[in-house]
């Protein structure tokens, strides 16, 4: 008996995470962040540890990639370090880089290998055999390292990217699951709510400097794709998301809408240059004419949403220095607000507990303020509000795609949200990120892999499956065709040319989870156009 009302309950949560859906709790702006009251002090990031040492270190560029030297690990007490390089006025650029390779370990830079070039393996094959290349155990940092503890042996997403990230878990995962890698599943999910336990949130990577901003907002829906029936476990997962919407919706992440209605935005606790992108932060600053402080907390912000950086997040629409993140209300993480209320109140119902009423209420709250103020009749699109301006923000971008994945759409606006896809942002390699051509890696002609899934899951689910399919089919095409001219999975494309992505601020990464995820799941739903046209 227990066992079936065990598997009843799971199934019952599994409707809610699955299905996706949306509401703003009242709180008020001013509200003192959610954390747990026995959770530690935030821990220290590098540039706090290592001050002018790290300035240095970044901004003569010792090292291409500025996350190389957030990711070393001091050989040595930090303060001696310090007061070693204090203990000289001059360093040239060849005697600190000594100075710095003497006291640190570096990270390494191994990627996954590639497959040969003249005849790489079956995709299929290539991303399974990915998964242990990507599969880490469980960390346990090593002193002054930057990495944060992770319970769960877990999948990264390869290259630079060497420590688990949350949203990037979500799609990673439905490869996973496809391929039957339980195991993986359930360890990241464990780990991320071991890091809400510790921290009120899930950061937006297992890094101390990341600890000051988390990214959407996906573990509920990872929490879906578990087969876990104990109940002990459940309650501790509800317990995390209810953690995990305090942090959301107190504080500063809390917006009022001209009516009153709150919504939400992204921001981030800090208004310093990020560690793993310092001197270009600095940069960024020192061109804007802005007060430093604000640009960085709007760069940091934007990073918290996962598009860094994107014209949705620029006043302007083309110039990273005019970043405003701050300002916008975003359809995309109010969307996934709306689907993590509606599921804590299907798992307050399936575990019997008094929370669901609740839950349901802000689901319902939200949801009218996003039909109200993130709809654009006229465009036939949901958008970004700019408070500011008091208007939903220019141009189109693939985040109008978001109320459908999370069922949040009338039926009728997502019919119109399906003819704006159409007509409008797929292009012949799956659908566009935006209309706009910045150099900014979250704009035209760039695809990615989690907006092709969070678009063709939900025009799928409101009956636009023609639609879903084609963008389906046209992103498995181009990940086929990428990977037998290279023997590579990448973190993003070019869907104008079905080539490799660029712009942004460090190369092409090679890899790569989410797109291994979301292409093995594309695939095993909507079949291989290469081998059924």
């Amino acid at each position: 008996m227990k066992r079936n009302t065990a598997a009843r309950t799971i199934a019952y949560l599994a409707c809610f995470s699955l299905a996706v859906l949306a509401a703003p709790l009242s709180a008020d702006s001013g509200a003192a962040p959610s954390r747990p009251t026995n959770a530690p002090a935030q821990t220290a990031s590098p540039s706090d540890i290592f001050g002018p040492l790290f300035d240095a270190v970044q901004m003569r560029r010792l090292f291409a990639d500025s996350k190389t030297f957030a990711d070393a690990i001091p050989r040595r007490s930090p303060p001696a370090i310090l007061a070693d390089y204090r203990a000289r006025t001059e360093w040239s650029d060849d005697d600190l880089r000594a100075f710095v390779r003497a006291n640190f370990d570096m990270p390494d830079e191994a990627v996954p290998a590639a497959a040969g070039r003249t005849s790489p393996r079956p995709l299929l094959d290539h991303i399974r055999n990915l998964w242990d290349l990507l599969a880490r155990p469980p960390v346990t940092p090593s002193p002054g390292s930057s990495a944060l503890a992770f319970a769960g042996t877990h999948v990264v997403p390869g290259g630079r990217f060497r420590e688990i990230y949350y949203w990037d878990s979500y799609f990673t995962m439905l490869g996973l699951r496809e391929d039957g890698r339980r195991d993986l599943i359930e360890g990241m999910i464990d780990g991320f709510v071991g890091l809400v336990e510790r921290y009120g949130h899930v950061p937006n990577g297992a890094r101390s400097y990341y600890l000051s901003r988390s990214q959407p907002p996906f573990l509920y829906l990872m929490m879906g794709l578990s087969d876990v029936h104990d109940p002990a476990v459940l309650n501790r997962r509800l317990d995390a998301l209810i953690d995990e919407h305090g942090y959301w919706t107190r504080g500063a992440h809390v917006v009022r809408m001209p009516d009153g209605a709150t919504l939400n935005r992204f921001w981030d606790d800090r208004d310093t240059p990020r560690d793993e992108s310092y001197r270009e932060d600095v940069i960024t600053a020192r061109a804007s004419g802005r007060p430093a402080a604000e640009v960085y907390r709007n760069l940091r912000a934007a990073a918290e949403s996962g598009w860094d950086f994107s014209s949705r997040w620029l006043a302007d629409g083309h110039m990273l220095a005019t970043v405003d993140t701050t300002d916008i209300v975003p359809v995309d993480l109010n969307s996934l607000l709306y689907g993590l209320e509606r599921d804590i109140a299907g798992r307050c119902i399936a575990l019997h507990r008094s929370c669901a009423t609740t839950f349901e209420r802000q689901a319902r709250q939200r949801r009218a303020a996003i039909e109200h103020w993130l709809w654009d009749d006229a465009e036939g699109r949901y958008g970004d509000w700019e408070l500011p301006r008091r208007r939903l923000r220019p141009g189109l971008s693939a985040a109008t795609a978001y109320p459908l994945f999370t069922r949040l759409a009338i039926p009728a606006h997502a019919a119109r949200v399906a003819a704006t896809i159409e007509t409008r942002l797929i292009a012949p390699g799956g659908l566009r990120t935006t209309l706009v051509r910045t150099g900014q890696q979250w704009d035209e002609p760039n695809g990615w892999a989690p907006l092709q899934w969070i678009a063709a899951n939900g025009l799928d689910a409101y009956g636009h499956g023609t639609v879903a399919r084609h963008i389906a089919r046209a992103w498995i095409s181009t990940v086929e065709a990428r990977y037998r001219a290279s023997g590579k999975l990448v973190e993003k494309y070019d869907v104008e040319t079905r080539g490799s992505g660029g712009g942004g601020e460090y190369p092409l990464q090679d890899g790569f989870g989410w797109t291994n995820g979301v292409t093995r799941a594309m695939i095993a739903r909507w079949g291989d156009p290469i081998r059924s046209p």
